[in-house]
């Protein structure tokens, strides 16, 4: 009697130390992410039964391109140079600047949702970063002289207008916007429709994805066989994608947000962009991983209308201005620093012209 009495209270301490441990676990604790080798079947398809980003299309493996993409040198003859800081324009006329400055505002084609470079701040309403920056630097460069007052709203001398990526070319052909500053590489073949300043900022194509799609910092494009890839429309990523990762499935959107958007719902499984767009959506989301290594290197540049060498040449003094007394620092410590690696600001690309 007395030996069961003892195992009775054996087991009563031993089911009370169990009950008092559980109740000491944390019971907000986010769970573990699904683990890496696991094949969540139901989840995922489950998670891809949910529409896709409005205007997104999920397109199959492809194969390389005809044209593959090749890693060289940019292949440009350069923008047209100021004349000088001082006098950017010189004794050329400027037509362009005359109807800026009488219309009392610059026009300038931009995102609204590309963290860190332009983006809605929502707390207070404004567009923010460091392209939104950029375009006040220009606006204000433009208007010098002129009454501050006369100035038509909260955002300066400055008309934003938000452009979709596959849409900023034809944009500035038809002059419904006077500049575009959105993240727009410069290519040759964009550079035989319209004109860009010498580069404002250097960003190396890279890739994102979330911790837990199998994808670590060893690998690289050419080991997303099988995998979907994200990346905006009207870009020239896709041709970047297709060459380095031929066998997988590419999903175009309209913007980056939605790039993010599909990969927390499973519909893509890495974000292949320029590293200064990938800091922005890294810093949104604590469970995406920016990792190491690059295909290639691209320059953005301000967009422009062909034809309108006056604000070409503007553009560039302002450029030109900005690198010699530290605002261009000033602007990247400020957005930049911290989230991508170290940069300082592009050499200016001109090309030759007779004097």
């Amino acid at each position: 009697m007395t030996r069961t009495l003892l195992i009775d209270a054996s087991l009563a301490t031993l089911l009370t130390s169990t009950l008092l441990l559980a109740s000491c676990a944390t019971p907000d604790a986010p769970p573990p992410p699904n683990p890496v080798d696991a094949t969540p079947t139901e989840a995922v398809t489950k998670e891809r039964a949910l529409p896709l980003p409005p205007g997104a299309e999920l397109g199959p493996p492809a194969g390389e391109p005809d044209e593959p993409f090749v890693p060289q040198e940019l292949e440009w003859e350069g923008s047209l140079a100021p004349r000088s800081v001082s006098n950017p324009n010189g004794d050329d006329p400027t037509p362009t600047l005359e109807r800026i400055r009488k219309r009392g505002r610059l026009i300038v084609g931009i995102d609204q949702s590309l963290y860190l470079l332009s983006f809605r701040d929502t707390a207070t309403g404004e567009l923010r970063g460091f392209e939104v920056d950029l375009a006040h630097q220009i606006a204000d460069d433009i208007f010098e002289g002129m009454d501050p007052s006369q100035r038509p709203g909260e955002t300066g001398w400055v008309d934003f207008r938000f452009v979709d990526s596959a849409a900023r070319s034809e944009l500035l052909k038809r002059g419904e916007v006077d500049v575009i500053i959105r993240t727009m590489s410069i290519t040759p073949e964009r550079a035989k429709e319209i004109e860009f300043s010498t580069p404002y900022l250097a960003a190396s194509v890279r890739m994102l994805a979330p911790r837990d799609r199998g994808i670590d910092g060893t690998d690289t494009i050419g080991d997303l066989a099988g995998k979907t890839v994200c990346l905006v429309d009207g870009t020239n990523l896709l041709r970047i994608a297709q060459t380095y990762t031929p066998e997988s499935s590419i999903l175009r959107t309209r913007t980056w947000s939605d790039c993010l958007m599909a990969t927390q719902q499973f519909q893509a499984d890495a974000i292949v962009a320029d590293d200064a767009i990938l800091a922005g959506i890294a810093a949104q989301d604590p469970y995406v991983e920016l990792l190491p290594g690059s295909v290639s290197k691209q320059y953005y540049g301000v967009g422009m209308p062909k034809n309108q060498p006056d604000l070409t040449r503007r553009v560039n003094a302002t450029l030109e201005r900005m690198r010699i007394d530290g605002t261009w620092n000033r602007l990247y410590s400020q957005w930049l620093t911290g989230a991508v690696e170290a940069s300082t600001p592009p050499p200016p690309m001109y090309r030759e012209e007779e004097r």
